[in-house]
């Protein structure tokens, strides 16, 4: 294992719930501040604002300031992390999913 075991739960709990799963997607293809976000869900600002909340707390999600506002990413060393344990569990699991 390459990282520890809190550090997987972390991560994993925070991608246990759908909207940030679908904000991980989105951070995925672009850096995007909240009201950017909002566009793609049926959520309020404060919903919105408890879900970068915990996906910051994990790790797995960054943010900057630019101006006025604050920009979010995916922290690549923690989504790298999820794709280690997933090498590391099954290791046919390199091919199968990332071919």
């Amino acid at each position: 294992m390459r990282f520890t075991y809190p550090q997987y739960v972390a991560v994993f709990r925070a991608l246990s719930d759908e909207t940030r799963i679908k904000i991980v997607e989105l951070l995925c293809q672009q850096e995007m501040c909240t009201c950017q976000m909002l566009k793609h869900f049926a959520i309020t600002q404060p919903t919105l604002s408890y879900h970068i909340k915990i996906l910051s707390e994990s790790g797995l999600i960054t943010s900057r300031r630019e101006g006025a506002w604050t920009m979010y990413r995916i922290d690549p060393e923690k989504a790298s992390m999820v794709r280690c344990f997933l090498e590391d569990v099954n290791p046919q699991t390199k091919e199968t999913l990332f071919g």
